[in-house]
């Protein structure tokens, strides 16, 4: 039995969606709890099958767990409120039965009972399960008996603990109603679970004071009865603050990370006693907890007193001591948290001055990693003060100052991520002293000295770089040296000395190009008024164009024409000397071998071309650009770069500039013509229009989505003909017979076509309202149906009637479905575009087909075939029981009057009616391809309504089983 279920449950962990799609959630559902109650399998045995998922391949042999898919995949199990209640139902009655000793396995039930209630909505929605499960988790919490006997019982109350702290994490304001019992268990245990009772106690408190906050008649007298209130468990009708009507995103964030002033408050007066009573017990008893506890112990009331002006911050003072010098990282965060929230209230100046210098010691500290040094150099950066004098993203307070922060300057040997931070962080610095004494114009002071380490820092990377660095140091110098421009680019001896400085690194290492090319985007994007970036692109266009050409390796070459197409992207910058490069290159008399009739090449000069096409100074350029491209077009090797010159050329010298710029821009302008101006971009050079016209795109959001349209009324004239031809009705055997001989034609009856309309979903883009040329894909989530074809669809309109869309699915096996769908379609600007699709629902249901029969068959024999086929189901079950037999019968039952009984038969089964409907029992047949049957035999009885079944494939009964529920119950509800 456990080796069996150590390879199904494996499989469902390995992939959940595809082990459910041979089989229902409710049906493997079903089997585990079965197998959970089942008393002939030891604890042992289910002991085994208890080990966290997480562990298993650390157990030898592999074990695996009944409860991990409770644990780990409870909403695919569980998939409705109903389900979720259910099953919790059992689990507790898995766990009353346990016998105390098991307790591995009643911790890991208490888990599983806790992940199924809280993912499938009973929590929230206050169920009865979930009022018994708390019941019983409180019972736990206050059973002592393990301190008399074995210690290894205490697991059981620290479980109950967990469970209750997530249970008011997902509901807050649960457990508000019992803080007096949480605080007497706190107070009574002596063991490590004290620390679970003092968690659960704080968060629980936290909570109720913010619930209390949001009531407009709360007040002190209501926070005295919830910390001595012990009521049982029960969630009133009319209580107003139920856990449910509080779940917002305030209350299950953190109240003071927030602006100040944000956190909601709760007048209690300066009398409140038992508050401050428990906020100092629990302040005490931080001193016995973990450091991760600690924290969060002391975040949780930390936020209890944000939300009480009546209880002074000093209640903390005698923390402070070990709070200012901890080396836990998690306590000093939470003292930074205490700070923000409190600032002079609880922190004097001299504490503000040691906590900054801590972090700026702390930042530097050797024995730290590099995160941890972050994370201080972080809280520098946004350091609460007491009296903070501005506001921002980063903020650096006032007492940093530059002697004080000189302690953190960047060096050549520090991690790639600390050195960009401290140098960051000593920008701020400076630069902020620099505003405050604008008079040093020389930078003459100690803030001059700074600036001036900083651009030496610099310059040492770069010499790194230039020695042959890898590219790790490349990449962190440019990312250091546009930290240093956008602070300090007006300072131009430093600014201009590096700008002289990369023009001779990139001479010397033009792979750098993209990252020059980078730097000057960037600063160009971040300081817009500055002309730096302009600057550094005049720089490597004059050591570019000054090298001389026949000592240019090709690969630099390729790189400076990749260089100087962005330095043609400038307005401002003089491109005469580019033309004059560009013309050595094409009439060299003595060119390098291999280079002559380069397709890349020829690429790269086109670039250039095209951006001094469009350059403002055209008409001082028309004249060597028309030289240059004409002597390409007319003597260069490759065909397809003459073609594009060509092209060029013509446009140069038969366009006027207006008209030459709007041709060459791609895409910029909209409207009608943009067709036209997407082709002619197609043909540019390097490929950028053509390039972004066979891209396929992807949209942002869903356009399309099918819905399902009605299916066309079959007539019945042909049919009420044929019964009135037809005089008795044939046996039952013969017909049968006759029947089932069409099914020995291969693919006989074997499709189920389906109807959708194609629309637009939502008001959706004005791009997309005109589209063409839709392909719909779509893929199977299980293997009940064959692959599916792609369907092609011409065109959608928004303001034109929905298109419809035939899909033909071949079942393997008729089961309900769902159908990944996707379109690929083209705009009106000639872009195609990818879009996914909601997924297709298939329902059980929409397989229904009316049995195959011949045309010239009636009614009359119609309902022989019906009896033929139930005496034959009927007989096969009852022979073959106990046998490997895909014959099976069932009975439905359901409280509806007969007149109720009608309306649903009429409603959902009159298509496949085969008896008058007047009758006292009514006949369903249905056909489901490829070959099964499904039998109903309805009638109204005196206490309910029966629906007898029988099926040649015994799996569909699950399916048609929670079909009849549904249709059934909405019209019971109908009736009430």
């Amino acid at each position: 039995m456990a080796s069996n279920w150590v390879g199904r449950i494996s499989s469902f962990s390995a992939g959940p969606s595809f082990f459910l799609s041979g089989t229902s959630a409710d049906s493997f559902l079903a089997e585990l709890l079965r197998e959970l109650r089942d008393d002939r399998a030891s604890y042992s045995v289910k002991l085994v099958c208890l080990v966290s998922w997480i562990h298993i391949s650390c157990v030898s042999p592999p074990q695996v767990l009944l409860l991990s898919p409770l644990c780990e995949h409870p909403t695919r199990l569980c998939r409705s409120e109903t389900v979720g209640e259910e099953t919790a139902m059992e689990l507790m009655s898995v766990f009353i039965n346990c016998p105390p000793k098991s307790v591995q396995f009643r911790c890991h039930l208490l888990l599983a009972l806790t992940s199924v209630l809280v993912c499938s909505g009973c929590v929230n929605n206050c169920s009865r399960a979930s009022q018994d499960f708390l019941e019983l988790l409180l019972q736990i919490a206050q059973d002592t008996s393990d301190l008399q006997g074995d210690v290894a019982l205490r697991s059981l109350r620290a479980t109950a603990c967990d469970c209750l702290r997530e249970l008011e994490a997902c509901s807050p304001g649960l457990l508000s109603q019992h803080l007096e019992l949480l605080g007497g268990l706190r107070h009574r245990e002596a063991s490590w679970i004290h620390q679970a009772y003092a968690g659960l106690q704080t968060l629980v408190l936290r909570n109720a004071v913010y619930q209390l906050t949001r009531e407009t008649e709360g007040g002190a007298e209501h926070l005295k009865a919830l910390l001595g209130g012990n009521t049982p468990v029960a969630w009133e009708a009319e209580q107003d603050s139920s856990p449910a009507n509080i779940r917002d995103s305030t209350v299950l964030s953190s109240l003071i990370l927030g602006p100040l002033g944000t956190i909601p408050t709760l007048q209690t007066g300066p009398d409140c006693k038992e508050l401050r009573s428990v906020l100092s017990s629990l302040l005490e008893d931080s001193y016995l907890l973990t450091p991760l506890c600690q924290a969060a112990l002391l975040h949780r009331l930390t936020e209890v007193v944000a939300m009480l002006p009546g209880v002074p911050p000093v209640i903390f003072r005698a923390q402070l001591l070990r709070l200012l010098g901890t080396s836990e990282l998690c306590l000093f965060h939470t003292t930074l948290l205490m700070k923000g929230a409190f600032t002079d209230s609880l922190f004097s100046a001299e504490d503000e001055s040691f906590l900054l210098k801590r972090l700026v010691l702390l930042s530097q500290h050797p024995l730290l990693s590099t995160p941890e040094k972050l994370f201080y150099m972080d809280c520098i950066l946004h350091f609460p003060e007491n009296r903070p004098i501005g506001f921002g993203d980063e903020t650096l307070p006032v007492l940093l100052t530059p002697a004080l922060a000189s302690a953190l300057a960047p060096t050549v040997f520090d991690d790639s991520d600390a050195m960009l931070a401290r140098l960051n962080l000593l920008s701020l610095v400076y630069l902020e002293e620099e505003e405050e004494e604008e008079e040093q114009v020389e930078w003459g002071g100690e803030e001059g000295r700074g600036v001036a380490y900083l651009y030496e820092h610099l310059a040492s990377l770069l010499r790194i770089v230039d020695n042959g660095g890898s590219r790790e140091t490349a990449v962190t110098f440019f990312r250091s040296a546009f930290l240093f421009l956008f602070h300090f680019h007006h300072v131009e001896r430093f600014s201009d000395g590096l700008t002289g400085q990369l023009g001779g690194l990139y001479l010397r290492h033009t792979h750098l190009a993209p990252h020059l090319i980078n730097l000057a985007d960037r600063t160009q994007e971040k300081l817009p008024h500055s002309g730096w970036a302009v600057g550094l692109l005049k720089a490597l266009q004059g050591v570019i164009t000054g090298a001389p050409l026949p000592e240019i390796p090709s690969p630099d070459l390729h790189r400076h024409l990749k260089v100087l197409a962005r330095v043609a992207e400038e307005g401002e910058i003089p491109q005469q000397s580019t033309l004059r490069f560009l013309s050595s290159i094409v009439t060299a008399s003595c060119t390098p071998p291999g280079v002559s009739g380069a397709w890349r090449l020829g690429n790269g000069l086109l670039g250039v071309c095209r951006h001094l096409l469009v350059h403002p100074s055209l008409d001082s350029l028309l004249l060597p650009l028309a030289d240059v491209l004409l002597h390409i077009a007319r003597r260069y090797g490759d065909t397809d770069i003459q073609d594009h010159a060509r092209l060029y050329y013509t446009l140069l010298t038969t366009l006027s500039r207006e008209k030459l710029a709007g041709v060459l821009a791609q895409g910029r302008n909209e409207g009608g013509g943009q067709v036209k101006l997407r082709t002619l971009s197609s043909i540019m050079a390097e490929g950028e229009g053509l390039t972004n016209a066979i891209t396929i795109h992807q949209a942002e959001e869903a356009v399309l989505e099918l819905i399902q349209s009605q299916p066309e009324e079959t007539p019945t004239e042909g049919k009420l003909k044929r019964e009135e031809m037809e005089s008795a009705p044939p046996e039952a055997a013969s017909t049968l017979e006759a029947y089932r001989g069409q099914f020995d034609a291969p693919g006989f009856a074997a499709n189920v076509t389906l109807n959708y309309r194609l629309t637009h979903l939502g008001a959706g883009d004005p791009r997309f309202h005109q589209i063409f040329s839709i392909c719909l894909h779509f893929s199977l989530t299980d293997d009940h149906y064959e692959d599916l074809s792609n369907v092609s669809v011409p065109c959608l309109f928004r303001d034109r009637p929905p298109p419809r869309v035939t899909l033909t699915l071949k079942p393997r096996r008729p089961r309900p479905t769902a159908l990944h769908a996707s379109a690929v379609f083209t705009a009106q600007d000639g872009l195609t575009w990818f879009t996914p699709l909601p997924d297709v629902r298939v329902a059980f249901q929409q397989v229904f087909r009316a049995p195959p029969t011949p045309p010239d068959w009636g009614p009359v024999r119609i309902r022989s075939l019906f009896e033929g086929l139930w005496d034959r189901i009927t007989r096969e079950s009852e022979e073959e029981e106990g046998a490997a037999s895909d014959c099976s019968t069932s009975l439905f039952c359901c409280q509806l009057t007969p007149a109720a009984l009608v309306a649903v038969v009429t409603r959902h089964f009159l298509p496949f009616l085969v008896s008058d409907p007047s009758d006292e029992e009514l006949r369903v047949f249905l056909f489901l391809p490829p070959r099964s049957h499904l039998l109903l035999k309805i009638r109204s009885e005196e206490d309910a309504a029966h629906f007898s079944i029988a099926t040649d494939t015994w799996s569909l009964l699950t399916h048609m089983n929670s079909h009849l529920l549904d249709i059934t119950s909405s019209q019971e509800n109908t009736q009430l």
